[in-house]
């Protein structure tokens, strides 16, 4: 089982053997979860190739207002 040190500014290196085999990159965000008094777990964030497509969906909204009618209810505001 890979190990690794704990620095004076609490930071783990993951060990190259668990970054190549879970694939992890630098500036990748990861968790981290409290299980017990002697165990944490570490999660990857799986990443999202668009994630604006992921946020708003892929297909535009039936409901379209056209912008004159935006700006005339912003006006009478």
């Amino acid at each position: 089982m890979p190990r690794s040190k704990v620095t004076a500014k609490y930071q783990v290196t993951i060990p190259r053997e668990v970054r190549e085999r879970v694939g992890v990159r630098p500036g990748e965000m990861i968790s981290m979860e409290v299980v017990s008094h002697d165990e944490i777990v570490l999660r990857r964030y799986s990443n999202v190739a668009d994630p604006l497509k992921t946020l708003i969906g892929g297909r535009a909204s039936r409901r379209a207002v056209p912008i004159e009618e935006l700006e005339e209810r912003i006006e009478s505001r």
